[in-house]
């Protein structure tokens, strides 16, 4: 995509020659000349508890240096979703206990090689409890499922495969929540234009598109997903970033209208909450029991636009990632009641094993 800048009658008017430019889209990022009240954030006004964060070398790492850097955002507690099975859990558990029992909490993950064997759904269900009993307190499902994940037969497992049902029904019995990511975001989906708003995000990932046969449109594997927690209410869910309704949320509110073990966490979708300050501010009041803090990748320097956005009334200022949001955000200006649960309540609630003796009431 081009952007065609062209000052010919400004020229003209003062006897001066001015070329006409060209550059592209993502070379086109003039600084603000706007003068409004700035209140930039590195700290979080509570500590928080991220719980969308992927540590994939959990049993060696280093916790407390971790932890030390956590310390200068605020951050009360680390979930990772990327705990692995069987040893690697049991790794990540004991690296826990020995360094940072308060800091960390670690999520199982589900190997779905030989879906359609029989017995196949029994046995993911009695190694994601070994994987409790082992420490871990929930289940994190990757994209993958519904994406890429193939039966024995070499077909699609969809995401509301009846044969993944007893996974889902050990979560509710165990008491853990399962955080679960469908999907991407529905532009994604659609033609590969100057009408998308993901067109430069497509433009520098185009791994990242799809069609309605690759592998199915956008609403079935939604759709997939909302039949699991109607089937499964006895399970919470958490559905990552924000389920892909961060842009209507009116429609989100009222799929948590129906679905009260339904859930969502705010990771990657800062943005969207960003450019429409009322409508989130309104959002986030009404569902405050229902939405936590999740980040997804782990930049640290990169938190200060969440803060910014949930805490402040700024207005106008940056989005970190360009291809993510070519826009400007606004603040929501929270209430501390709102801030708290987003923040570290909803989690504690949610996730078995948090101190919460560490957060304030």
């Amino acid at each position: 995509m081009k952007i065609k800048l062209i000052a010919c009658s400004i020229g003209l008017f003062f006897g001066t020659t001015i070329t006409a430019q060209t550059m592209d889209f993502e070379g086109y990022n003039p600084p603000s000349t706007l003068v409004v009240p700035e209140h930039p954030i590195t700290r979080s006004k509570f500590p928080f508890i991220d719980i969308h964060s992927h540590q994939r070398r959990m049993g060696e790492q280093d916790l407390n240096a971790l932890a030390a850097e956590m310390d200068g955002i605020n951050m009360g507690l680390m979930v990772n979703l990327s705990g692995g099975s069987g040893k690697s859990i049991a790794d990540a558990s004991t690296n826990i206990k020995a360094n940072q029992p308060k800091r960390f909490i670690v999520f199982a993950n589900v190997n779905f090689i030989n879906v359609g064997e029989e017995g196949w759904g029994e046995r993911a269900a009695a190694q994601l409890e070994r994987d409790y009993n082992q420490g871990a307190r929930g289940l994190k499902i990757f994209k993958s499922l519904g994406f890429s994940v193939k039966d024995i037969d070499g077909n699609r497992v969809a995401v509301d495969d009846p044969r993944l049902d007893p996974i889902w029904a050990k979560c509710g019995e165990l008491g853990i929540p399962v955080l679960i990511h469908t999907a991407d975001p529905k532009q994604f989906w659609a033609p590969f234009d100057a009408e998308n708003e993901r067109w430069l995000e497509l433009k520098t990932h185009p791994n990242r598109k799809r069609e309605d046969d690759n592998p199915v449109p956008w609403e079935t594997l939604i759709q997939e997903q909302h039949n699991v927690f109607k089937k499964h209410k006895n399970t919470q869910f958490i559905a990552a970033h924000l389920g892909w309704y961060g842009n209507d949320l009116a429609h989100l509110g009222k799929l948590l209208d129906e679905m009260p073990n339904m859930n969502v966490e705010i990771g990657a979708v800062i943005a969207e909450l960003g450019r429409q300050p009322r409508m989130a501010n309104a959002f986030l009041t009404k569902y405050q029991d229902r939405v936590l803090f999740g980040k997804d990748a782990y930049n640290p320097e990169e938190y200060a636009t969440y803060f910014r956005v949930l805490e402040t009334n700024d207005e106008y200022f940056p989005y970190y990632k360009k291809y993510h949001a070519y826009w400007k955000m606004y603040g929501l200006g929270l209430s501390d009641e709102v801030l708290k649960k987003i923040y570290y309540k909803n989690a504690i609630r949610l996730v078995p094993g948090i101190d919460a003796s560490a957060f304030p009431r």
